[in-house]
């Protein structure tokens, strides 16, 4: 069942939101050669509890981290780990959610480890310029399909591959609600997008097949033919004046 949000109760996701945002700005910026995975979730965790909020993802289904922090191959939901050390030319998807006052956050972004190859720094670019043009499909009176076309339309015309085995959704008193929001589909097909939906679109795009395999500690996802793994997602309230990106970061 989707859950509609009153402008009053978007306006109370606000906090969540700001929190998951700034808290991955902090782990981006944490991003760099010769530092753990384990090290940039304790930033993470400490900004969330900082604020008053908890890391939503923390216990999640049994999930260890305050943050999902997948390296190259690994698409999502990569556990944090003193032994995993940053080597120059990694790319760092880096997801994190906060939850405070009964309300959830949630974003992703994927970021560059030093100078990375050509092709990392392309599909990294790809995979963010296909987040927002899902973002821009997401108006009142379109469908979920719209927000998936647009997605992968942009990510294939770049040369890339949409992941099919994981989608977003939607966002509110729980961290993952109803409906599902597929990064591929037809246009014109799906849920009627209507104001006071809160969704979280996230586009997980491999450099080359979108096939994945998840890893035997239940929660480790790679990309099947070990080619690289972009991820990129905002939570947006869908508004008679158009989509409004909640997970923004200050100053931006």
């Amino acid at each position: 069942m989707i859950r509609l949000k009153t402008a009053k109760e978007i306006e109370a996701m606000r906090p969540a939101c700001r929190i998951s945002a700034e808290a991955l700005r902090l782990g981006g910026e944490a991003v760099r050669p010769g530092v753990t995975t384990a090290q940039i979730d304790k930033i993470i965790h400490d900004y969330i509890v900082s604020q008053g909020a908890k890391p939503n993802f923390k216990g999640l289904g049994g999930f260890p981290g305050s943050a999902c922090i997948s390296v190259n191959d690994v698409v999502i939901h990569g556990i944090p780990s003193h032994g995993l050390v940053l080597h120059e030319g990694d790319i760092v998807s880096i997801d994190t959610g906060a939850a405070i006052d009964g309300w959830n956050g949630d974003n992703a972004a994927t970021f560059a480890v030093g100078k990375v190859s050509e092709t990392a720094q392309r599909l990294m670019d790809a995979t963010k310029a296909s987040l927002m043009c899902g973002i821009a499909a997401a108006q009142v009176g379109n469908r979920i399909g719209d927000i998936g076309a647009a997605v992968q339309q942009y990510v294939e015309n770049a040369g890339f591959s949409v992941v099919r085995t994981f989608v977003g959704h939607g966002v509110g008193r729980e961290l993952h609600e109803d409906p599902e929001v597929p990064n591929y589909g037809t246009a014109g097909r799906g849920q009627r997008l209507v104001s006071g939906m809160v969704i979280a679109i996230e586009p997980m795009v491999n450099e080359k097949s979108h096939v994945v395999k998840t890893m035997s500690d239940g929660w480790t996802t790679r990309t099947a033919d070990g080619g690289l793994a972009a991820h990129f997602e905002h939570t947006i309230a869908i508004t008679p004046n158009g989509p409004v990106i909640l997970t923004q970061p200050r100053g931006v």
